[in-house]
């Protein structure tokens, strides 16, 4: 979608979801914004939905060629799992990231084009604009996660049929998205600039991805690597993609409540950080 149509889209439902719950409280702002938010990404991929078919284009790369290649090699040993079922929940993660990071520039654009100032003066709180802002991260997430189910599925990839665990599959998908797009606004409130947050989120991408056991074992990593990945989310967020979507050994408890943590805590940072961006 162009740039002239996201402005009186977000604007006006933001300021309607703004005024809207007041009798609600705290909370019902909160719900509200981040119900407003997910629609209005919801718009806006209904707009432009080739942007569905270009974001595929990467993760169906690693799938059929690093997933395939590596599974006929079987170069990485994976237990009784094929490379490609054990690949699939990493590739989903890494798309989620990718989409996630980058979502600080849009609160860049909205700062210059005047729609952050007029957020920040509404009754609605901070954290409730981060929270929502976070939450429509991981609504586009899950549709980008959709297509890698749908593309994993046609390469026979053993995922399961389980509502409940895609269910729970949903949720760490959004709450994995949720830091990223937090720890994005974060950066853009200290840098202040698209230029120097696309180059920061393209320098930390890429180590966040090697970092984490979206590829290989946790048990393969050399000692300073594995120690990255216990600080990582990502890992977190793919060993619980990977136990929820394939049967794999998995701690979801401590999964799902690292995420959560880690999650609450960038939305309180990005928020402190909000205000700066609007200056």
């Amino acid at each position: 979608m162009s740039a002239p149509l996201d402005v009186p889209l977000d604007a006006s439902v933001e300021s309607s979801a703004a005024t809207g719950p007041r009798r609600f409280g705290f909370v019902g702002l909160v719900v509200a914004r981040i119900g407003t938010m997910c629609l209005v990404e919801l718009q806006k991929l209904r707009h432009d939905r080739t942007e569905l078919i270009t974001r595929a284009i990467q993760p169906a790369l690693w799938l059929l060629i690093f997933g395939e290649t590596f599974t006929r090699l079987r170069a990485i040993p994976t237990g009784n799992v094929p490379y490609l079922d054990y690949l699939a929940p990493g590739i989903l993660a890494q798309s989620a990231l990718f989409i996630s990071i980058f979502y600080g520039i849009q609160i860049i654009w909205e700062r210059d084009a005047g729609v952050l100032a007029k957020l920040l003066v509404t009754p609605t709180p901070r954290i409730a604009l981060v929270t929502g802002k976070a939450f429509a991260a991981g609504i586009r997430a899950l549709v980008q996660a959709l297509v890698v189910l749908v593309l994993a599925a046609i390469l026979g990839v053993g995922l399961t049929a389980n509502p409940l665990k895609l269910l729970a599959m949903c949720v760490v998908v959004i709450l994995g998205s949720a830091f990223f797009c937090c720890l994005s606004i974060t950066i853009a409130g200290l840098v202040l600039s698209r230029d120097r947050l696309m180059g920061i989120g393209q320098a930390i991408t890429m180590p966040l991805f090697f970092g984490s056991n979206a590829l290989y074992p946790v048990n393969l990593m050399p000692g300073w690597l594995q120690v990255v990945n216990r600080v990582n989310p990502l890992g977190y967020e793919v060993d619980a993609l990977r136990g929820l979507l394939i049967g794999t050994p998995a701690n979801l408890v401590r999964d799902f409540l690292v995420l959560v943590i880690a999650a609450a805590f960038m939305v309180t940072v990005s928020s402190a950080l909000l205000p700066r961006l609007a200056k």
